[in-house]
């Protein structure tokens, strides 16, 4: 998968020994609540508790549906979060967690400090949706196409990437509108990501009180299991989460 150099730089800063940058996604099985994993899907790498898990905050999540929005909670396990729900049909989850710990990395000469603000968004369709987060990526209702949204406008230039679990990828850039469009052959689970770093300097209120930063490293995804197409070639070893 693609390294960006700033979120990689941000998890060697958290000790996760790996030039990697990490998503959050969200996984639904047949039965169950959903659940909010950190890794990296197409590795079939699910970080864990003790370890990488534990530098989340506090993840917060809603089900939305016709009838509006429901907050979820979201429970540490030892492998993710444990959505307090599920999407049923026409429905969707969203989560993120806004209260990550603020990181520090050279630039330079200059200390810059870092706030990594991870999301992701779990589909039972591909019909229109509107967003629902500061930086989101949404189906528009045509096959295969979505649209990139930050702060509500459609954000043009955006790398987004398409993986299924055995590790096939593939990449493409927002339009002018926001809009990119996959050829999803595979039938089964896809996961799409995009990154933006919004680097107009800011104050967020933490646990000890107001923390100032200099960058915010936005990661979001998508989760749709497709019902039909080739069927996926399977997920390769579990890799081996970090400490």
């Amino acid at each position: 998968m693609t390294v960006k150099p700033i979120l990689a730089s941000l998890l060697l800063a958290l000790g996760a020994g790996a030039a990697q940058a990490h998503q959050v996604w969200i996984e639904q099985p047949a039965n169950g609540s959903a659940v909010l994993r950190f890794g990296e899907f197409g590795e079939n790498l699910r970080e864990t508790s003790p370890g990488l898990l534990d530098k989340f905050g506090k993840p917060t999540a809603l089900r939305i549906s016709s009838q509006g929005q429901q907050p979820l909670t979201a429970t540490k396990s030892a492998n993710g979060f444990v959505l307090s729900g599920r999407a049923a049909a026409g429905e969707s989850l969203v989560a993120e967690d806004a209260r990550y710990p603020l990181y520090s990395m050279k630039q330079g000469d200059k200390e810059i400090k870092g706030w990594y603000h991870p999301a992701a968004r779990y589909l039972t369709s591909t019909n229109e949706q509107a967003p629902s987060l500061t930086f989101d990526v949404v189906p528009t209702g045509k096959a295969g196409e979505f649209k990139v949204v930050f702060k509500g406008q459609p954000l043009p230039k955006a790398k987004v990437s398409a993986v299924v679990q055995s590790g096939w990828m593939k990449e493409a850039v927002s339009d002018q509108q926001g809009l990119v469009t996959f050829d999803m052959p595979w039938k089964g689970t896809y996961v799409l990501e995009a990154h933006h770093d919004d680097r107009t300097a800011g104050e967020r209120m933490g646990d000890a009180g107001a923390e100032k930063y200099d960058v915010v490293n936005y990661v979001t995804s998508v989760t749709y299991a497709k019902p039909t197409g080739t069927a996926a070639v399977p997920a390769g070893p579990a890799a081996k989460p970090g400490k």
